[in-house]
């Protein structure tokens, strides 16, 4: 046998050109068939003298034969791996080679052993692939922009991925395309994903979720590839979402301030869905985003309220139910990321208190889907004085049946009165401001106070007429009728008043002297004796602030601090019940932990409530560590 392959050697050695894979080719197929014959000729020895003299097998031998004579013949040998290895730069170049005699090839490497597969094939293959993948991935990247060249990496992947399919061994898989990975990506991850005008910034600016899911397909295979994406993304959203939201233009109507929020949000929501297949670590990283710049506007809770507030006002007519669901769920998405919580609270129980008393909520259904969500999300504490608001509702009108019922006869064709009996700890505090009703109505309330107070003992009623509207009619033209009442209404809330009546495009009952949009100290206002309207009743609503002017701002705020006051001691409190002793910044830590669902508590009132609990008994301080305390049963 050894004989015969030196002279098939010969042969295959003098083979010219392409002709000497085929001429290697038909020779491995002779000498297989010769094979297969002698060890069917010889299978009684192979089956009982081989095993038990511990020789090799006649198959085994011929090939140990044709690889130590043949495949490794100094003449073949090298000149083996330059013909397999020019035919796969042809195909990568372009050109058409015969695959089927490539696989032949290759099949006997394999048949040989996985050392000589390994040796004389896989290990120069990877070797030069890498140098070509590398010298390419350079020309590309330099000619190419980032969708092109992720295009191409994509492409020259997929064509490798075939080729083992094709006529490599299985296992060469992992590895070939470990050396694509590396060269055409790894290598050049931080200059693609920074590329100017082409980079990650333009496709998530652009919404290029076809090339973003490539980059994400293509980065996820290599180590760091996605956290790469993920901190330019997340570094790109918290830098454009601090300009949104610290943009004084940006910030001057609250509605489109959200609203901008919003669709920025379903923006990249749409992306990371799309493209970056919903992957937990991108969403992870938008809601820190989101988390981080919203809370870099104090006024983002009174903004995100004042939405709602426009939403449940007038901007859900006609709008199914399903989508409302959306809108209060997008809400309720903007109200997670808010540290301060309990400012939220504070702004959106004075709206919702003004949508119930004016009647202008567009559904109650909505009303308390919201308050529902809110009370999932923080607990009952957070929404009961809410739900609190709407049962006193219920009951007024119950209350002023049982007065009409009672006082109806006497009232006879008189002013009508709509009490709403609202319970203090229920509904936002209000001060009291003075105003002179007409006698008419007087005498009205005052039948109401005595009818409520006969039949509820230990009660008080505080009238609130800022809070309430009036129907009026009158008569205009000819100067029939004139009124004028000291009405000791406070300056800021008759501003609004006489703006209302003065200034509304197609409501000027009032004249105003001088005309301009602001009311002044020294401006003169009279009837209007030439209004009219093609309506019987005109509806004349306040002037509303959009949103709170900077002193108003200041009292709200003072209130939210004064509110805080009493849960951060309660939260010491409960803490001090548990634990006994703890030192102080132990107490800072859990304290500010149990409360971030509400607000972000400040260090310096939290050290200010426990000084107040030390002089009320409640804490002491240790005698020898200063910085310990004790709870006081």
């Amino acid at each position: 046998m050894t004989f015969h392959l030196q002279t098939m050697t010969k042969r295959i050695e003098a083979a010219q050109g392409a002709s000497f894979l085929d001429e290697l080719n038909t020779n491995w197929n002779d000498h297989n068939k010769a094979l297969q014959m002698i060890r069917d000729i010889l299978m009684y020895m192979d089956r009982t003298f081989i095993p038990s003299t511990h020789k090799t097998t006649v198959h085994e031998l011929g090939l140990n034969l044709w690889r130590d004579y043949v495949i490794r013949s100094s003449k073949i040998q090298q000149r083996l791996l330059n013909a397999v290895l020019e035919l796969i730069h042809k195909e990568r170049t372009g050109e058409v080679i015969n695959r089927g005699l490539m696989r032949n090839i290759i099949k006997m490497l394999t048949d040989l052993g996985p050392a000589v597969y390994q040796e004389d094939f896989e290990k120069p293959f990877l070797e030069v692939s890498a140098d070509f993948y590398r010298a390419e991935s350079q020309e590309f990247i330099e000619c190419s922009d980032c969708a092109d060249y992720l295009k191409k990496a994509e492409r020259r992947l997929n064509e490798e991925i075939e080729r083992v399919s094709h006529y490599l061994d299985a296992k060469t898989e992992a590895k070939i395309t470990n050396v694509v990975e590396k060269e055409m990506i790894a290598n050049h991850m931080t200059r693609l994903v920074h590329m100017e005008n082409s980079g990650l910034v333009k496709m998530l600016g652009d919404d290029k979720s076809e090339d973003l899911a490539r980059m994400y397909n293509l980065f996820r295979r290599v180590p760091d590839g996605l956290s790469t994406i993920r901190d330019v993304m997340t570094s790109h959203i918290r830098d454009t979402g601090k300009q949104l939201v610290t943009d004084p233009e940006k910030s001057k109507n609250p509605v489109e301030f959200v609203e901008t929020l919003l669709e920025k949000r379903d923006k990249y929501d749409k992306i990371i869905s799309l493209a970056f297949i919903n992957d937990k670590t991108f969403q992870n990283a938008l809601n820190s985003s989101f988390e981080y710049f919203i809370n870099l506007n104090p006024r983002s809770p009174e903004y995100i309220s004042l939405f709602v507030d426009d939403k449940l006002r007038k901007g859900l007519k006609g709008v199914k139910e399903e989508e409302i669901e959306v809108i209060l769920d997008k809400v309720m998405m903007l109200f997670r990321y808010l540290q301060e919580k309990d400012v939220f609270e504070k702004y959106y129980k004075q709206h919702l208190a003004k949508r119930l008393l004016s009647g202008k909520t567009v559904s109650d259904d909505a009303e308390r889907s919201l308050i529902v969500k809110l009370k999932t999300e923080c607990g009952y504490q957070f929404t009961s004085k809410l739900e609190g608001m709407f049962t006193d509702m219920k009951t007024s009108q119950d209350t002023m049946h049982g007065f009409y019922a009672a006082h109806g006869a006497e009232l006879g064709n008189g002013p009508t009165l709509v009490v709403q009996v609202l319970t203090t700890g229920s509904w936002p505090t209000q001060s009291s401001n003075t105003c002179n009703l007409p006698a008419e109505i007087s005498s009205l309330c005052e039948k109401f106070r005595s009818y409520y107070l006969g039949t509820h003992t230990g009660r008080r009623l505080s009238w609130q007429t800022n809070m309430g509207t009036a129907d009026l009619r009158a008569t205009f033209g000819n100067g029939q009728k004139e009124i004028e009442q000291a009405t000791c209404i406070p300056s800021s809330d008759l501003k609004r008043c006489l703006q209302s009546l003065a200034c509304v495009k197609g409501k000027h009952v009032l004249r105003k002297e001088p005309m301009s949009k602001d009311i002044g100290e020294d401006d003169a206002f009279s009837v209007n004796d030439k209004f009219t309207s093609k309506l019987r009743k005109v509806k004349i609503g306040t002037v509303v602030a959009q949103k709170e002017t900077e002193p108003e701002k200041q009292e709200t705020r003072q209130r939210v601090e004064e509110d805080r006051k009493p849960q951060i001691e309660a939260a010491i409190v409960r803490i001090m019940k548990s634990r006994r002793v703890l030192d102080h910044n132990n107490i800072i830590s859990e304290v500010t932990k149990q409360l971030q669902s509400r607000f972000l508590a400040n260090p310096g009132e939290i050290k200010k409530r426990i000084e107040s609990l030390i002089e009320r008994d409640f804490l002491e301080r240790d005698n020898v560590d200063r910085r310990l305390y004790r709870y006081l049963a």
